[in-house]
This record gives structure tokens, sequence and C-alpha cells, in this order.
């Protein structure tokens, strides 16, 4: 395992007092790591990665580090160190996959790169210049996880992403996301329907409802499990 990438210590996290949603977690993510979480829908994945992505201000640590230092998830720097994707995602309607591609390379200082092959692994060839509005939603899915894969960001977080894919689909992006230690660090959430296909995976490591390595904070009913 590499060098810490990111470390949280006590989180906790909440849409209002009455929907309190994390309470005193705390994790660490390294470089070069596929990590992942498995839990009921409710059991506050989505929670946890819309807090690393700088969308949910209610939140309070005891301390966030990045690369060993403090961040602000909401910072120009460590935007600009991770992308996410949603298991439902609307905006950009009026994009084409290229031209949204375009636009995040252009937001990430990065050049475009050639995704055909992200493209034929995913199945996605007859829908590049279609209007994300007019995608079904496993496609719309392919076209946000095409432009994650084709950036590389230091720290790739992705919400439920098998959530209306395909077979084929789904086994491509397993690879992908397996194959991606070599640029970065993976942090993603799957339900708990697809945890039997996962215990197949040699990688496959359960640490104890909402328990990460030694923490001892709770994300309710909740499994880590990284590689």
């Amino acid at each position: 395992m590499g060098e810490t990438l990111l470390t949280i210590k006590n989180l906790s996290a909440w849409y209002s007092e009455e929907k309190r949603m994390l309470s005193g977690f705390s994790f660490s993510l390294a470089e070069h790591e596929v990590a992942g979480l498995i839990g009921l829908n409710g059991a506050g994945k989505t929670t946890f990665l819309k807090v690393l992505s700088g969308l949910l201000p209610t939140f309070r640590s005891d301390g966030i580090c990045f690369s060993g230092s403090p961040v602000d998830f909401r910072k120009q720097d460590f935007k600009l160190c991770r992308y996410t994707v949603f298991a439902e995602d609307n905006s950009f309607s009026y994009f084409t996959f290229r031209e949204y591609l375009a636009y995040v390379c252009a937001a990430y200082g990065k050049s475009v790169p050639d995704v055909s092959e992200l493209v034929q692994g995913f199945h996605f060839e007859e829908y590049t210049d279609t209007l994300l509005r007019e995608l079904s939603t496993g496609n719309r899915k392919k076209a946000f996880l095409i432009t994650a894969f084709a950036l590389k960001p230091r720290l790739l977080l992705l919400d439920e992403p098998v959530n209306g894919l395909d077979f084929q689909s789904t086994e491509y992006l397993y690879q992908q996301i397996l194959g991606y230690k070599e640029y970065g660090t993976v942090l993603f959430s799957l339900p708990c329907r697809v945890r039997s296909c996962l215990c197949c995976w040699s990688g496959f490591i359960p640490s104890g409802a909402g328990k990460l390595k030694a923490t001892c904070g709770t994300i309710h009913g909740n499994m880590w499990f990284r590689w």
C-alpha cells in the first residue's frame, strides 16, 4: 500500500438536526488504492461522497488531511484532484458527451484524451454526439464514467456506479476500477444487492459494519472493503 492520500477523523454530517447521517466516522485512503463501501439505501454512502465532493457544508470533523496537509473540500486546488460520478446526475443536459468531455477537460486544465477504447468498452459508440438529456439512465451514467476514467484524477469518487449499467458494461467497469490503481485512488459505493458478485473477487475483504481498518466511526449497516 502506498503513502496516505486522505485521512478523516471523527466525521459527522447531517442534512438537519433530525436527519444526522454520519457520526464519529474516521477513515483513511492510500495513494493508488481501490476502496469500496457496501450499504443499504439511506445508510450514508452518498452523503459521505457529497462531503468529499464539497457539496454538503453541514459537517464537522477533528481533522481532514490530503497528502499530509489540511484540506478544504470546496477549495479549487482540491477540486482539481478529484472527480465524482453520482448515482443520479441530470446536469449538463444540453451537452453531448463530446461537448461535456471537452468542457470537463478544460476545467481541469487538461487536453482532451483519446477515449475510443473507453467508449468501445462501455458500448457507447452510438451515443457520443447525443444530448445527455436524451440518453437513458444507463447511457448517461456511461458518459460520466468514461469522462472520469479519461480524466484520471488522483482521487476518483463513484457513487453506486453499477446502477443502470448492462452486464457487459458492469464487467468492464470493474476492470477499469481495479486497473485504476496505476493512476490514482478510487473510492466507490455499491448497494447491498451486488455484494454476492464481489465476494467472488480475491480482493474482497469484509471488515465489519461501518468500520474501515481500525476506525471506530459508524455508517449505519455499511461494510468497507479495499484492494
